[in-house]
């Protein structure tokens, strides 16, 4: 018996995760120089870091001798959220909060349910434990409130809603996602993920942390990797009653989110003209793109994140003719739908060369 078999079945059972394909890898690959790449598969900002995390991590170079204090980070947050210090916990990325959750909550013989086509870290999390998914189909390529309602078990502890979804970009209007905490068993834990939650229209946005305080089965995970630009330092966060925090920090590494993250977060939080600037980029971005698949007469589906989900018949075959004249995008395969094909929104001129890409790659 190999050493391998040793491992749980269940983790020997897990597909691992399929990031973007980095620029310096695609150039290796076909020998094309690194700056004439156009990368837009991870949803990472166009504009980059903030001036004001990139100053405050370079100023915390001078303290990476010394273990982190999550303290700063954790009051600011708490006090822009509108919760108490004690509700906060702080991630490596978001993914890492998510994980938080499914290790607190999840076990074998224990369930957790999410949707088709959903953010595939939520399987991840929920495998790795030993408990079993329950997928509900898909509802116009997004979350069923409904059938997923339906889908709870005696045995289910989680439910995974990414709102905005990744990869398909679908929104729930939020009446109807509190209808749904109202509806759902109090043992059961809802994970409202919100990666994207700056990029909606501020007519859209709500205060779900409010709604702890009448949902304490809530969990909202939101990140500095998408708006923020902070990608590469991975940060993310939870918000959660009291309890669940708690429970949360016991199974969290120590000093998990390093010195120069925690600065160049607790910086970013307060870069607002950044902020709108990369909000407005986007929007225009976003009507960029779009009008482009539609004089390409390309289905896709309408989007409240930073990315577009578009129909390009032989996904990854048109990947390949795209990687080809190096313009990278993701394919989505590997989550069920392998005729479409995920963009980030870029500058102006990125979209252009995509656009310009993509109609040649047809």
């Amino acid at each position: 018996m190999s050493l391998a078999e040793q491992a749980l079945s269940y983790v020997r059972a897990i597909s691992p995760y399929q990031p973007g394909k980095p620029i310096t890898e695609l150039a290796r690959e076909m020998g094309i120089p690194v700056d004439s790449i156009v990368k837009l598969a991870s949803n990472e900002n166009p504009l980059g870091v903030s001036p004001k995390a990139k100053k405050a991590v370079e100023a915390a170079i001078n303290g990476v001798e010394r273990y982190p204090d999550q303290f700063d980070l954790i009051k600011a947050v708490a006090e822009r959220s509108g919760v108490a210090q004690g509700q906060v916990v702080l991630g490596n990325g978001s993914n890492d909060v998510l994980d938080l959750v499914a290790r607190v909550f999840l076990a074998p013989g224990r369930s957790a349910v999410f949707a088709q086509h959903a953010f595939a870290v939520y399987p991840l999390a929920t495998l790795s434990t030993g408990a079993e998914l329950i997928v509900t189909p898909a509802k116009n390529y997004g979350h069923d409130l409904e059938a997923m309602r339906a889908a709870i078990r005696p045995d289910t502890r989680i439910i995974w809603i990414a709102n905005p979804n990744n990869p398909t970009g679908n929104f729930l209007p939020y009446p109807e996602v509190r209808a749904f905490l109202e509806s759902v068993p109090k043992d059961v834990v809802v994970v409202l993920d919100e990666a994207y939650n700056e990029y909606l229209p501020p007519e859209e946005r709500a205060d779900t942390a409010a709604w702890i305080n009448d949902f304490p089965n809530l969990v909202v995970c939101r990140t500095f990797s998408k708006i923020f630009g902070l990608a590469g330092l991975r940060v993310g966060y939870a918000l959660a009653s009291a309890e669940v925090a708690d429970l949360m920090n016991r199974v969290r590494q120590p000093f998990n989110v390093n010195n120069l993250a925690l600065a160049g977060a607790l910086a970013a939080l307060d870069d607002h003209e950044f902020i709108a600037e990369s909000y407005e980029l986007n929007r225009r971005g976003m009507a960029q793109i779009v009008a482009g698949l539609q004089r390409l007469g390309l289905e896709y589906i309408p989007s409240f994140c930073n990315f577009v989900t578009f129909r390009a018949g032989d996904g990854a075959a048109v990947n390949q003719k795209l990687l080809q004249q190096g313009v990278i995008v993701r394919p989505i395969g590997g989550y069920g739908l392998p005729e479409w094909l995920r963009v980030t929104i870029g500058t102006e001129p990125e979209n252009a060369r995509f656009l310009e890409a993509l109609e040649k790659a047809l």
